[in-house]
């Protein structure tokens, strides 16, 4: 009695460890541990590179990071600060590869059309956490002008396409510049 008590209970807990070891088991959009780890610590490393460079500003640039592909973000001000957010990441330790999808913005902005902005930024991220087609918290939502960028990795063309349909949508947004990347890895 006691020896089939534990034969069951060992294979109870082998299916456990099977099932622990699947569900931690990276595929094509998911990562592992490890690559979520290496991929936060990429994120910070560049980020930090940007803010320690004179010539990037870095409080503009998003950085998202998936399997150390590094892709930047938002809106500067001048082709010269966009050249060098993509020189400031390439040079980080560990980036594979940089996507720039920075938006050169020339000009002052007004009070107001920043205010706009940022409530056109926040009714497009509710629009989409919305949406059950969409993984939101994949998207990263920046607004100039009118002009919204989605940004970020996402798993499927059609959560791609989606998401700028929803964005398109949103009372006020002039354009989507729709820079979400499918994983593919």
């Amino acid at each position: 009695m006691n020896t089939r008590i534990l034969m069951m209970a060992a294979a109870i807990l082998a299916v456990g460890a099977m099932s622990t070891m699947t569900a931690c088991t990276p595929t094509r959009t998911t990562k592992s541990a490890g690559e979520t780890i290496d991929d936060a610590t990429l994120t910070a490393k560049v980020k930090t590179a940007l803010a320690s460079d004179p010539d990037t500003s870095a409080f503009q640039v998003d950085v998202e990071t998936f399997r150390g592909t590094v892709q930047l973000n938002g809106f500067v001000e001048s082709a010269e600060m966009k050249s060098a957010a993509s020189r400031v990441a390439r040079s980080v330790e560990g980036v594979k590869s940089v996507e720039n999808n920075l938006t050169v913005r020339e000009g002052s902005r007004t009070a107001g059309t920043t205010v706009d902005d940022t409530t056109i930024t926040a009714k497009v991220k509710t629009a989409l956490s919305t949406d059950p087609a969409v993984a939101a918290h994949n998207v990263n939502v920046e607004t100039r002008d009118g002009v919204v960028q989605l940004a970020g990795f996402v798993n499927s063309s059609e959560e791609k396409a989606q998401a700028g349909k929803v964005a398109q949508r949103v009372a006020g947004v002039k354009r989507v510049d729709n820079e979400l990347e499918v994983k593919q890895r």
